[in-house]
């Protein structure tokens, strides 16, 4: 069955992970129930009711933590990162705003990024230990100062943590597009200066796929996750259909889909 698994990957990568994910996958699924509702009454009711019943619930912070509490349960905050024996600290890039016109036209990171690169900041000030920013994804990027095909996520968080924070970046990691290379590309860069052990700093829903990203490209790993969700338990609107609500469904399955996606692919532990 193993010549089976590369053609399936392919088929699944062709998917555009929008129609994957939720809503758009959900609403795909109501309009098939409601297709198949004319000929199959009965079939058709159930998987549009279905599809109905879960959007509804993913729409909501208690229904997202179905998902988000397991992820965010296999890391736990950094305590006493100046006793962890790192030798660098590794922020990952999310998302930009595009062209930010506060900004000079210039992208910025997003209030994701931006998280990542706030702790990033407070951990380096606890450890005088140098940063990597890493992320690519250049070609979007405007900058009068540089090339739009250079000014990359990890730019944008590099100016960031200069400016704003008022703190060097010894390492900018510009090239990778995914979590897998942010892995390679970094422990490139890290290796060549004598550096095997790195604070890496990320969402506490993308740690565990971070963690082993890196653990496989051959570096020692001490997590440093941020933005924990699932920490002070519910609030009284934990059931209300919200933006937020689906905002946490998507990622949070978004990052199972990451995990399963490399086990298969690489027969071990997940990155994406």
């Amino acid at each position: 069955m193993r010549f089976l698994v590369p053609p399936v990957l392919e088929l699944i990568n062709a998917i555009p992970r929008e129609l994957m994910l939720p809503p758009a996958s959900l609403f795909l699924a109501i309009a098939v129930g409601l297709l198949l509702w004319r000929r199959w009454p009965r079939v058709g009711r159930c998987v549009a009711g279905a599809a109905l019943a879960l959007l509804l619930l993913l729409s909501t912070t208690g229904g997202a933590d179905v998902f988000v509490a397991p992820l965010e349960r296999q890391v736990a905050p950094l305590v006493a990162p100046e006793k962890a024996g790192a030798q660098a600290i590794v922020v990952l890039a999310a998302g930009r705003v595009r062209f930010a016109p506060e900004y000079g036209n210039r992208d910025v990171p997003d209030y994701v990024a931006l998280a990542r690169v706030r702790y990033a900041a407070h951990l380096q000030r606890r450890t005088g230990l140098p940063i990597l920013a890493s992320g690519g994804n250049g070609a979007s990027g405007a900058d009068p100062a540089a090339d739009d095909s250079a000014y990359t996520k990890a730019d944008a968080m590099a100016v960031a943590l200069r400016e704003d924070f008022g703190l060097p970046v010894k390492w900018i990691e510009r090239h990778s597009r995914d979590t897998a290379e942010n892995a390679a590309n970094s422990a490139a860069l890290l290796r060549a200066d004598g550096v095997k052990r790195v604070l890496l700093v990320t969402d506490a829903m993308h740690m565990p796929r971070a963690r082993d990203a890196f653990a496989r490209a051959g570096l020692e790993v001490v997590p440093a996750p941020t933005m924990y969700l699932t920490a002070h338990g519910r609030g009284d609107n934990a059931w209300v259909p919200s933006a937020e609500g689906m905002r946490r469904s998507w990622y949070a399955i978004y990052e199972w889909l990451g995990i399963a996606w490399y086990r298969v692919r690489h027969g071990g532990a997940g990155t994406a």
